[in-house]
């Protein structure tokens, strides 16, 4: 465990800080803290970086409301870098995105990008622009009872390779209920991080648990 006095800050007193979502792991932001700005983030649980614009603090979200709650601070193997992990109330961009880095400057031929995230984006943009001859789009035209009978389907299919012990069908039909469980969730406007918060939740009430029953 490093403690601040291990922090190797430049010489302008600053340290760039990387910071990412707790649940989905993506790139937020990149900020500047200096050591007081670290303290205070530490002290107080939200993110606080300092403007070398402004030459001034900072509180993430003390304006727009859309703060970011810490769950861990990392430091490189050189001690001049950090990683803050964090649960964020609302979009980490003052342009209104998600993240700040959301413009491809590359995109390899050869080697592709996939997650939940990426995919669940993708079909939201099914839901927003009607695409003729799109399954995705055919889904959310007919409506949640359509998507729920599908969700069924795929349901029963996950049963089916399970209990037939084919364990290539069984993930050929997970990952079809899964594509089904996106499109339910976008239609109940559901992220993904409402999720993998109550996921988190679980697994901590599930820990509490463990504990009691040591005792």
């Amino acid at each position: 465990m490093k403690t601040i006095e291990d922090i190797k800050f430049d010489e302008n007193g600053l340290i760039p800080a990387v910071v990412q979502d707790l649940y989905t792991n993506e790139v937020l932001t990149v900020a500047y803290m200096n050591r007081e700005s670290l303290e205070i983030s530490m002290s107080e649980g939200k993110t606080c970086f300092y403007s070398r614009s402004r030459k001034q603090l900072w509180r993430k979200g003390e304006t727009s409301g859309n703060y970011q709650h810490i769950a861990a601070i990392k430091v490189d193997c050189d001690g001049d870098a950090l990683v803050v992990l964090v649960s964020k109330d609302g979009p980490a961009c003052h342009l209104g995105t998600e993240s700040c880095f959301s413009d491809y400057l590359y995109i390899s031929d050869t080697i592709k990008s996939f997650s939940i995230n990426a995919l669940y984006e993708e079909l939201v943009g099914r839901k927003v622009e009607m695409k003729e001859g799109s399954y995705t789009s055919y889904l959310f035209k007919e409506g949640i009872d359509k998507i729920l009978k599908k969700v069924g389907e795929e349901c029963t299919e996950v049963i089916i390779g399970g209990k037939g012990g084919d364990k290539a069908e069984t993930i050929f039909e997970i990952a079809d209920l899964t594509y089904h469980i996106l499109v339910l969730m976008i239609e109940m406007g559901i992220s993904p991080a409402d999720i993998l918060k109550e996921l988190a939740s679980r697994h901590v009430i599930d820990k509490k648990v463990k504990q009691q029953k040591m005792k």
